[in-house]
């Protein structure tokens, strides 16, 4: 029978795997389950249609709280079953951010939560992405328990630490493959006072596509560049977006009040040829960019859904392609080099062999089945499938780890 098993403590999380090595069952490393849905089933979520393994989940909600934040040297130490919700409120009232824009995936799946374990295990960044970096990159320390059920740690307290193997960013982006985080050291940033976005209305893909690596790579320090095409842009709770009916095109600058302003103004005046202009002030710009961090037009739905990560200049031609074969509406992130794509219609395989070829002959890039059903997920390649080179690095690092393959088996490759 599966239990659900909460530990109160690092020493009693070793104690459980060394007691599921013991009869070599699986554990499904959740924190408040929020991203069950994320990655190949592990447990018999499937019925009889698919073996999967039965086995325990290990939930490490109850491993909670801020064990030291300082402020003045911008760093912040929390169990990994700390809500992420907790410690952005934490740092907000000292007028900081996780600068890392950590997503809200979750409401994908509807429901609500998260923690800052799930958030580092899964890798999960925002849209300053491409200017900030991704979580593995604000990452100090990390402690954990590996599958052998040993204790160990990595890092520090302070952003020059470079004593031993840096295991802080191959545990970031390893879904609970090769051990279970207790206890993480994050670097947050001083907040902006002042946000500002320029949006641009009625732009093509293509055109959109034009204007945001214009953007980026002018003077002008955009750190936001997404484009919502008419369909999707209606989604958006923002009344002068909504009801504007047109494609929008956002740029997000941030900073001291007087250098937005200028720099603002001066990307007016480097985009006024592309057509017309408008404004979203503080509190517009924050809620615009959430809703397209947690992926908005997208939520409350059951379709699949599809990340993928590619060349920006080329993404407004892999939409045309994909959706060429599989009907849908796609909305892009980063500048282009994200893309969001959700299909109208079910399909054989979620049109994985498809959407990964159309990558494949444009480029190159990476595509994740974020949203589909346990059975899908159990068929499918959920993340792109590794070279025959790297498959094998990840078996002999999950080996060394995780000898008996009993942390999240499979949650990302299959024999991983």
């Amino acid at each position: 029978m599966t239990k659900v098993l909460r530990p109160e403590n690092p020493n009693q999380v070793s104690e459980i795997i060394k007691w599921s090595l013991g009869d070599e069952l699986p554990l499904d490393i959740a924190g408040t389950n929020t991203k069950r849905n994320l990655g190949r089933p592990i447990l018999d979520e499937c019925g009889a249609e698919v073996n999967r393994m039965i086995g325990h989940t290990l939930e490490l909600s109850e491993l909670n709280g801020i064990v030291l934040y300082e402020p003045e040297e911008l760093v912040l130490t929390a169990e990994a079953g700390t809500p992420i919700s907790d410690i952005e409120a934490v740092i907000a009232a000292n007028g900081q951010q996780l600068a890392f824009e950590p997503m809200n995936l979750e409401r994908l799946y509807g429901n609500d939560g998260g923690t800052l374990g799930g958030v580092v295990a899964c890798n999960l960044s925002g849209p300053r992405r491409f200017k900030s970096g991704a979580a593995r990159d604000h990452i100090l320390g990390i402690k954990g328990v590996s599958g052998r059920g040993e204790l160990f740690k990595s890092g520090g307290r302070v952003v020059k630490n470079v004593t031993g193997y840096d295991l802080s960013k191959l545990m970031t982006g390893s879904y609970g493959t090769l051990a279970a985080l207790t206890e993480i050291t994050i670097k947050v940033l001083p907040a902006p006072e002042n946000i500002r976005t320029l949006v641009l209305l009625d732009l093509d893909d293509e055109m959109a596509q034009l204007v945001m690596t214009a953007a980026i790579n002018s003077s002008h320090e955009v750190n936001g560049a997404a484009h919502l095409p008419l369909a999707v842009a209606l989604s958006s709770t923002i009344k002068n977006i909504s009801s504007s009916r047109t494609a929008i095109t956002g740029l997000r600058l941030e900073g001291f009040g007087p250098s937005v302003e200028a720099r603002i103004e001066a990307l007016r005046i480097l985009l006024k040829k592309y057509g017309d202009l408008e404004e979203l002030d503080n509190k517009e710009s924050i809620t615009f960019w959430s809703e397209v961090r947690d992926v908005k037009p997208f939520q409350g739905e059951n379709s699949v859904l599809w990340r993928m990560s590619v060349t920006p200049s080329l993404s407004p031609l892999i939409v045309r392609n994909i959706v060429s074969e599989y009907a849908g509406s796609a909305f892009y992130d980063w500048g282009g080099g994200l893309i969001w794509y959700c299909m109208k219609d079910r399909c054989e395989d979620c049109g994985a062999q498809k959407i990964r070829s159309v990558l494949n002959k444009s480029g190159g890039g990476h595509a994740t089945l974020i949203r589909a059903d346990a059975l899908s997920r159990a068929q499918v390649e959920v993340f792109q499938p590794q070279s025959k080179s790297l498959a094998e690095l990840s078996l002999r690092v999950k080996k060394s780890f995780d000898p008996k393959r009993i942390m999240n088996p499979e949650r990302m490759y299959l024999g991983v």
